[in-house]
């Protein structure tokens, strides 16, 4: 299937095996998702990583090549750069009620929020000093939240009165059963369904971890499964959908309320993934940015954004 066509793409739901599957081990069935392009052409070179979209048929997208935030209309396809990057990568994304982009800044060590309109940077947050890679953001509890991957961290931000932002972010250490280890640790985080903490990823071990607006953690119980690779997470309801990248799926796990049980109830792929990362809801489908971290970037390299029916 060409990459620039407009048809459905194919997408399965598997039974779920023993052990996570290759992509390969996929096969895929033809669904509608609904109106607008199924694959959106990013610009060449651009690198994707994050994806926001809000109430209107609008999806924004972070380059880890320099930060810049790109723009696409869902009925359409079309878009344009917003928002000129600093140089330093744009990775995930969370769009707020306001008209506001929340930005992770990667190995920036850093946070922006941006008018998601006319791309102004309204706010600059320096999180960390040290290597550090700030890697998703949520927003709940009143906050937004980012991840580091690279150092047992949380960092808050505090929402006023009528979304008031902080003068300054606040650390929240990370302790209990989240250990980091080489490699990529906690990654994606999304709200647990109850609404009174958070569920991070830690994508080298594929664990995933039930923790408090305190920082204090507590792996989840998947009954032996497991999520290597884990990415981006989308929650909705008590079902959360993580994103296996380098595996090209997108896991479904039944939770319970509280997050400290789940049970992977599939798995589903598109021909047209190429190592997606994050996840975002409109209408009846998701949509994923391929960073195909597996190719080589040049700064013509083609990249593109894949819409699926959701699970």
């Amino acid at each position: 299937m060409s990459r620039r066509t407009l048809a459905i793409v194919a997408l399965t739901a598997l039974a779920v095996p023993a052990a996570a599957p290759s992509a390969a081990s996929a096969a895929p069935a033809a669904h509608r998702a609904g109106p607008g392009p199924v694959v959106l052409d990013l610009p060449d070179g651009f690198q994707p990583e994050g994806i926001a979209i809000g109430k209107l048929p609008y999806a924004y997208f972070g380059s880890r090549a320099d930060g810049d935030i790109y723009r696409a209309g869902l009925l359409t396809g079309r878009g344009r750069v917003i928002s000129q990057g600093p140089g330093t990568p744009s990775l995930g994304l969370k769009l707020d009620g306001r008209g506001r982009l929340f930005v992770a800044g990667g190995s920036g060590g850093d946070a922006r929020v941006i008018d998601a309109g006319n791309g102004t940077v309204l706010r600059s947050y320096r999180l960390q000093t040290v290597p550090a890679f700030i890697n998703d953001v949520v927003l709940t509890g009143g906050a937004a939240w980012f991840t580091d991957s690279t150092n047992p961290v949380l960092f808050k931000l505090p929402l006023g009165r009528h979304g008031r932002l902080p003068a300054e972010a606040v650390r929240v250490p990370l302790t209990g059963d989240l250990v980091y280890t080489s490699g990529i640790n906690a990654n994606g985080i999304t709200a647990t369904p109850d609404g009174r903490g958070l569920i991070v990823v830690q994508s080298g071990t594929g664990k995933l971890f039930r923790t408090t607006y305190a920082g204090s953690t507590a792996e989840i119980d998947l009954g032996g499964e497991s999520v290597p690779n884990g990415d981006g997470l989308w929650l909705r309801g008590t079902t959360l959908y993580v994103v296996q990248n380098r595996l090209n799926v997108i896991a479904r796990i039944r939770l319970d309320r509280h997050a400290t049980r789940g049970t992977v109830v599939s798995r589903t792929t598109s021909p047209d993934f190429d190592v997606p990362t994050t996840i975002a809801e409109y209408g009846k489908r998701f949509y994923l940015p391929n960073a195909r971290f597996t190719t080589t970037p040049t700064p013509t390299t083609p990249y593109t954004a894949v819409a699926v029916p959701r699970p």
